[in-house]
């Protein structure tokens, strides 16, 4: 267990090799990127409630094994989702969750359509999809699992996910103070005893239970803190701007053909994507599309965006 616990983590450490400083433009909030491992005896033995199973800490973080605490709440996994394929392709589950909620350092990929999946992955492939921050630990491993993934585990992944209709998984809160936070583990985490600050020109967004999301609990989701006023101001530029979402991504913003849902997904995820559009750092299919949308924002225009859009049914 302990050799596994230490390939897996020298994979992580691996994807998050520094290339370059982190830019100075790119907000914390939405680029956290300290990797750690959740911490504990590897040895230890976790339980949830509801769950009849049970895991060691060793397997929790092993990216080649998926914690499938429910398995009747979701289709049975292909192996390239619950196993991935040794070295290079970490099981898609292990960071997306078997439901593909995913966590605030990824993406949620449950329901997005199987044509979108299998096109972001290409991207990824071809380096036409990057990221912003050249340290992102997700982004990287991304890449380097899309080198290495064969179109069928593509295909099976991309057919997995798009088959699970997304949930709500994020509970969006206004407010003028907010936890004192750090990144840790690839998000935002709060501060024990920290106190409050102005959350400011921030989206913050944490762990309804952090213990329950390092278990890689598939039911328990995150809250994010908005600026006082965003929703309204968001609600704006979503369906009222010059080039509203509402135009490709459908009335209730839940996508339409090939184009994806963005209600209802992670906004610090969401944020990245508009900033990467912005930076010339996401491109591939429909992206000469996003950018002239996104040319303009200003931090707080997205900030207002994915605050609406994290509030909207999924």
């Amino acid at each position: 267990m302990k050799k596994q616990r230490f390939a897996a983590f020298i994979i992580l450490l691996s994807t998050a090799t520094v290339l370059a400083q982190q830019p100075q433009n790119l907000p914390e909030w939405a680029y956290p990127d300290h990797f750690s491992a959740f911490s504990g005896n590897g040895a230890e033995i976790a339980r949830l409630p509801g769950s009849k199973a049970s895991f060691n800490l060793a397997d929790i973080n092993n990216v080649w094994f998926v914690p499938d605490w429910y398995p009747d709440a979701h289709p049975p996994m292909p192996d390239v989702v619950s196993h991935g394929r040794r070295p290079e392709v970490i099981s898609c589950g292990h960071c997306h969750l078997p439901n593909g909620q995913g966590r605030p350092e990824n993406a949620s990929v449950a329901g997005l359509p199987e044509a979108y999946i299998v096109q972001q992955m290409a991207d990824f492939k071809s380096g036409a999809r990057k990221g912003s921050d050249p340290k992102m630990a997700s982004v990287n491993a991304m890449i380097k699992l899309a080198m290495s993934a064969s179109d069928e585990d593509v295909k099976a992944a991309a057919a997995y996910f798009s088959s699970i209709k997304p949930k709500p998984w994020i509970r969006v809160v206004e407010v003028e103070q907010v936890p004192k936070t750090e990144p840790k583990g690839g998000m935002m985490v709060v501060i024990k005893g920290g106190g409050n600050e102005p959350i400011g020109d921030r989206v913050i967004e944490v762990s309804e239970d952090l213990e329950r999301t390092e278990l890689r609990d598939p039911t328990s989701g995150f809250i994010a803190y908005v600026p006082k006023g965003s929703l309204d101001k968001g609600k704006q530029l979503v369906t009222a701007g010059a080039m509203p979402c509402t135009m490709c991504h459908g009335a209730n913003l839940q996508g339409t053909g090939s184009i994806p849902s963005i209600a209802g997904r992670s906004p610090s995820q969401m944020a990245r994507q508009l900033i990467d559009f912005q930076d010339g750092n996401r491109n591939g299919q429909m992206a000469a599309m996003m950018k002239p949308v996104v040319a303009k924002l200003s931090m707080q225009d997205i900030v207002n965006i994915v605050s609406y859009l994290a509030a909207q049914a999924p």
